[in-house]
């Protein structure tokens, strides 16, 4: 077993997917429209599907807001340097809401990134 894929429901579907390729390099892998629900779905990520744990973005045609909600927490992405990397994506307009620095209680060095819908994304540095 393995996990394949973390569902986010946008208000911004192509907003969403500028943000996760251009700020925070993915690729967009697959969109599919589906016409009769009237959403689309759109699969990002570092690598192919078959290999590597992706993004999927849920776009229901009319909804232009989410709430990120309380169960939430976050999505965890690993870099070569978090310093390095909060400052590449400031370059590219992302929104930093956690400098990078170490963790709570700990020594792992993170930081936070809001993408369009206030969904959290961490940066985790390279073990």
């Amino acid at each position: 077993m393995r996990i394949l894929h973390t569902m986010l429901r946008v208000g911004d579907l192509d907003g969403s997917i500028r943000f996760y390729t251009e700020v925070l390099g993915m690729q967009l892998l697959r969109r599919k429209d589906y016409p009769e629900g009237k959403f689309t779905l759109a699969f990002l990520g570092y690598g192919d599907e078959a290999a590597n744990t992706v993004l999927e973005l849920t776009y229901n045609w009319g909804v232009d807001h989410y709430d990120p909600g309380t169960g939430f927490g976050h999505i965890a992405i690993e870099v070569d340097d978090v310093y390095r990397a909060t400052e590449a994506i400031k370059a590219r307009g992302g929104r930093i809401i956690r400098d990078a620095g170490p963790m709570n209680a700990g020594s792992t060095i993170i930081a936070f990134v809001a993408d369009p819908d206030g969904y959290e994304i961490e940066l985790i540095g390279a073990r």
